[in-house]
């Protein structure tokens, strides 16, 4: 799971970022390992179908929709003959759509077509980007329904996969994905994807500034995923308590109301 590939990122997504640099290595990797990258759709088709997978399959993503996605990742993916995902936030995307809520320069529609039109599956990230967990069922409903109408007015073609803005999600989200028409859903969950997580909460790994050439290659062949993220499943658990606590409030007193 990427976000943005930039080689100045702002204070916002420095964290969440990789260098031009970083990116053409970790690419690097993967060829010279021999996996094989496929698109989200092409995963969830095989998993649903019984189908054969590739040898060695991996998923290579993009959350949000930031410039350098197009600018840095998209040559290198060239070079290596390499589809990908990208899950993209419409609302922050530059154009019709555009709410001014991006974190730092945003890819804009034509180049999300440009993208496309190389291989990158473009995939639903919501329309503003909110803990979907948090919001009301009206809410939830308009940031998917509208998130899947504006890309398919862009790009001519319904968005088949999602991507959970944070990673966050429920029962409820995952059952709003499914009816709004989304066929799978990505989370983090910082683990290997596997069929019995179902399609609706498939997990992923992170990719950031401070991932080296060594702790990814590591991740890439499934070695020392959880002493890798311990930290990271530690905080998100105690998040999580954070969030329900909040969610039951939130709920006691629309019923007061």
């Amino acid at each position: 799971m990427y976000h943005a590939v930039a080689t100045d990122p702002n204070d916002a997504t420095r964290d969440l970022s990789v260098t031009p640099e970083a990116f053409a290595e970790q690419m690097a990797v993967l060829a010279d390992r021999g996996l094989t990258p496929i698109t989200t759709t092409e995963l969830a088709a095989c998993w649903r179908s019984g189908g054969a997978l590739p040898g060695r399959p991996v998923l290579i993503t993009f959350d949000d929709g930031y410039e350098g996605v197009h600018r840095h990742a998209l040559p290198v993916l060239a070079k290596h003959g390499f589809p990908a995902t990208l899950f993209v936030s419409t609302g922050w995307i530059q154009g019709p759509y555009d709410t001014g809520g991006g974190l730092d320069t945003m890819l804009d529609w034509d180049q999300v077509r440009e993208l496309a039109a190389a291989g990158v599956e473009i995939g639903g990230h919501s329309h503003s980007h909110p803990q979907l967990d948090q919001v009301s069922d009206a809410t939830l409903r308009f940031e998917l329904i509208h998130c899947k109408e504006i890309v398919a007015d862009q790009l001519g073609t319904v968005p088949a996969s999602f991507a959970y803005p944070y990673g966050y999600s429920s029962r409820r989200v995952r059952q709003a994905v499914r009816e709004t028409g989304y066929a799978q859903a990505l989370a983090v969950g910082n683990g290997l994807a596997r069929r019995a997580q179902g399609p609706y909460a498939l997990r992923r790994v992170t990719v950031r500034r401070s991932t080296g050439t060594d702790e990814f290659e590591r991740v890439v062949e499934g070695r020392a995923i959880a002493r890798t993220f311990a930290r990271d499943r530690a905080l998100t658990k105690g998040y999580a308590v954070v969030r329900r606590t909040r969610q039951a409030r939130r709920l006691v007193s629309r019923l007061g109301a």
